[in-house]
């Protein structure tokens, strides 16, 4: 039985009455105690998210896109919350809810969902990134890295993101791959020694699916307390071809059919885990955290928090 609830919005996504109308529809209870609040440019979520719990919010629904619901999320990990998180996917992406099967593009479903579904742990990582004016430190519930996926989401239209949603990002990709190459970087992880890795692309994730079903992060488990990666280095049309048919096909849909726990990786595409792990570039790299794009950054050191949130 849900106590109170705080619904926050991002208005840019979505009206007050569309929300109100989904969740007449969900609810069986007509005196709900519901709080609502509104996301802005000077907080995407993290302020609201602290007067919610203040106010004694027991659940606390994130209806808008990746932004609203990492900023709601670093919140509430950062505090140890023990409010349950929920979402009423509104973006381009909504990569935590494709890999929590929340339901996409139905308001009243992902409401009744909010209301009715059983809490379930999520890990919440956290990165500590050098930026041009100086470091910042952000959590995340999906991936963050540089390369491909990072110059992607710089070089996509932002009107043709609001017209075609994610489709964008697929007509922005030949400048990105125009714009990345192959470098050697530093790596350490956890406890052992540091090495050096050649790529173009380094994604650190919680979850492993993205946009269209395709599972970049193939083992990632949101609840597992580790963090898994990829790292790219294709760099012609035909390590290109076999790196996408080895994510579709080997590490996708012959796993399913298959039901095989082995994560297939090639010359091109290595993964690996870990709960720690430090990079040092020798060049600084469009660097992106849940699909945002945060500026450039030589260094970053990714952590993970394990069980840090409940998502219902």
């Amino acid at each position: 039985m849900t106590g109170r609830i705080a619904i926050i919005w991002n208005p840019t996504k979505t009206e007050k009455e569309t929300l109100e109308a989904g969740l007449t529809s969900a609810a069986d209870e007509t005196d709900l105690d519901v709080l609502w609040f509104e996301t802005s440019i000077d907080d995407p979520g993290q302020k609201v998210a602290a007067q919610a719990l203040a106010e004694g919010a027991d659940l606390i629904v994130v209806a808008g896109g990746d932004g609203t619901v990492r900023a709601v999320a670093e919140h509430l990990a950062d505090v140890s919350a023990r409010a349950d998180l929920a979402i009423v996917p509104l973006g381009t992406g909504n990569l935590l809810a494709r890999n929590l099967e929340v339901p996409l593009n139905d308001v009243p479903a992902a409401l009744t969902r909010a209301l009715e579904g059983d809490a379930q742990p999520v890990d919440v990582g956290w990165v500590e990134v050098d930026l041009s004016h100086g470091s910042e430190r952000h959590g995340f519930v999906v991936m963050v890295g540089f390369g491909v996926d990072a110059n992607m989401i710089v070089e996509t239209d932002d009107d043709l993101k609001d017209k075609a949603g994610w489709l964008a990002y697929v007509e922005s990709l030949g400048r990105a791959l125009s714009a990345t190459e192959v470098l050697t970087f530093h790596v350490t992880k956890d406890d052992q020694p540091a090495y050096d890795e050649e790529g173009h692309t380094l994604l650190i994730g919680n979850c492993g699916m993205i946009q269209g079903g395709l599972r970049l992060l193939p083992d990632a488990d949101p609840a597992d307390g580790e963090l898994d990666y990829l790292v790219l280095s294709a760099d012609s049309f035909a390590q290109w071809a076999g790196t996408l048919k080895t994510m579709a096909w080997d590490n996708g849909l012959k796993r399913l059919l298959t039901n095989s726990d082995e994560v297939t990786s090639t010359d091109a595409a290595s993964h690996g885990r870990a709960k720690k792990i430090d990079v040092s570039l020798p060049d600084a790299r469009a660097f992106e955290i849940d699909g945002e794009q945060v500026g450039e950054t030589k260094g970053f050191s990714v952590t993970v928090q394990p069980s840090a949130i409940r998502v219902r």
